[in-house]
């Protein structure tokens, strides 16, 4: 299962929040879910324009339900630098980061970019029902920043966590995520697995260096959560 089903299966009218959302991949087409505002947040400059111009291509004029923001979200309000490697002179966008630098290793360059950054709680959201994050090993952060509004409004999210981006992340965001009332897991053989099933060393075998590009199979990275309370409905809306 991708995200985008995953989240039109559970689709509930109100606030969706793509945090991460480069190119719009994800943000377009949820952006015609109906009754839905779309929160769409790319801190990185190029992607932010490209975004900005899909969303353009798409609508027109940007409509009153998309709102793009070249901010990135973290734990607090501020300015970091995302850094963005680059690989034979081609910037590897899918690997920027505010979480790390890439200056050890040789096989690449990098360009940085100073970002602002502002949290979830601050944006005052009381309708957010959908929360994807791509943050490249920052997703800890982004919800750190959220804590309030995820007791609030209790959104289903859907979650890149990669060990290559951040050691033991796999580990941290779901404990993250369970101390406030969440459950996580991952879809696998045509279901979604318990979480206890989940094995790093052999479902997300990658190296840190972007200059590598093998990888484990399967290579599990997308990881979902939802309120505990919502479990028996979220499995049977997913499985039905």
């Amino acid at each position: 299962m991708d995200e985008l089903t995953f989240h039109t299966r559970l689709h509930r009218a109100g606030t969706i929040l793509d945090v991460g959302a480069h190119d719009g991949l994800l943000a377009l087409p949820l952006s015609r879910l109906p009754g839905a505002r779309v929160l769409a947040f790319e801190p990185l400059p190029a992607a932010f324009a490209r975004l900005r111009m899909a969303a353009l291509a798409e609508y027109g004029a940007l409509p009153p339900h998309l709102e793009l923001r070249p901010e990135a979200l973290g734990a607090t309000p501020g300015v970091l630098t995302l850094s963005v490697p680059v690989l034979d002179g081609v910037a590897q966008e899918q690997w920027a980061s505010l979480a790390k630098d890439y200056a050890a290793f040789d096989s690449v360059g990098a360009e940085t970019h100073a970002v602002p950054v502002v949290t979830v709680d601050s944006l005052g959201l009381h309708d957010l029902q959908h929360v994807k994050v791509d943050a490249e090993g920052y997703e800890q952060e982004v919800l750190e920043g959220a804590r309030e509004t995820l007791l609030r409004c209790r959104p289903v999210l859907s979650l890149e966590l990669e060990e290559r981006h951040r050691a033991g992340a796999t580990r941290d965001v779901p404990a993250l995520l369970a101390a406030l009332g969440y459950e996580t897991r991952f879809w696998l053989e045509g279901a979604m697995q318990p979480l206890a099933a989940f094995d790093a060393a052999r479902m997300q075998v990658a190296s840190p260096d972007p200059a590598v590009f093998a990888a484990s199979d399967p290579y599990v990275f997308t990881f979902y959560a939802w309120p505990a309370e919502r479990g028996a409905e979220v499995l049977a809306a997913l499985h039905g």
